[in-house]
Order: structure tokens, then C-alpha cells, then sequence
């Protein structure tokens, strides 16, 4: 099992969460969410307190969720991922947008569902950097 490091409480003007293996952070006067590293909970439910920190985020508009360090997200976050998206299609006053990156596999399959469930969702796919670029 995991041990937490901090989870402070989700407020208007930051918010993170951070373990050994992940770190998610809303740093409110950047409108983006954050979220690095592998993210891997056990079910659902697990997901809640990421799920409170990007409704959080999703009260102001614009917000923009940052996953292009996020190198692994289980089926159960993919899962509390696309809950967000439709929660903020179905209340309709965010302007959301995602930032990924095409070197991430589980993050180009994931684009395509995110679409289909908010069709007008802006995502940036980032282009991993060459050594001569």
C-alpha cells in the first residue's frame, strides 16, 4: 500500500495531492490541473479526492487538465476522467480543455473517447522534443 504525503484540503486557491508515485495540483492562478507521474488507484471510489480537486478547478472557467507527465492512468481513472468531462459538458459553463502528450500511449487512445463524449473539447497533444529539435 501507498502511503500519502499530503492531501491538503481542496480550497478555490490551490489544492494537491501527492504520493510516492503520483502528484496531482491546482495551482488556482493558473486555471490548469496538473497531474504527473503513475496513477494507478484501486477502483473508482479511490479517484474521489482527484475527482473533488478537478471539480474544483472546473468551477472556473477557463480550466485546462495538464496529462502530458502523467505516464499511466488505470481503467479506473481513464473511468473518473471521462465522469469529469461529462460533468462539465452537462453543466455547460467551463470552457475545458485537456494537454497530452503524443508519446503516451494510453493518453492518444483516450483522446479519441474524450471526444466523443464533449465533441467541441479542445486537446492538445504535445510532441516529445528530439535531441536536435
Amino acid at each position: 500500500m501507498r502511503s500519502l504525503i499530503s492531501i491538503p484540503a481542496v480550497t478555490p486557491d490551490s489544492a494537491m495531492i501527492e504520493t510516492d508515485d503520483y502528484r496531482v495540483y491546482y495551482p488556482a492562478d493558473t486555471a490548469t490541473v496538473v497531474m504527473e507521474g503513475f496513477l494507478r488507484l484501486n477502483g473508482i471510489e479511490a479517484y474521489q479526492p482527484v475527482m473533488d480537486l478537478l471539480m474544483t478547478a472546473a468551477a472556473h472557467d477557463p480550466c485546462t487538465v495538464d496529462l502530458h507527465q502523467l505516464e499511466f492512468l488505470n481503467s479506473s481513472g481513464i473511468s473518473m476522467l471521462s465522469m469529469f468531462v461529462v460533468k462539465v459538458r452537462d453543466r455547460g459553463t467551463t470552457r475545458l480543455s485537456f494537454r497530452g502528450s503524443e508519446a503516451i500511449l494510453w493518453q492518444t487512445r483516450s483522446r479519441k473517447n474524450l471526444k466523443r463524449l464533449m465533441p467541441d473539447l479542445p486537446i492538445e497533444m504535445l510532441r516529445p522534443q528530439g535531441n536536435g529539435e
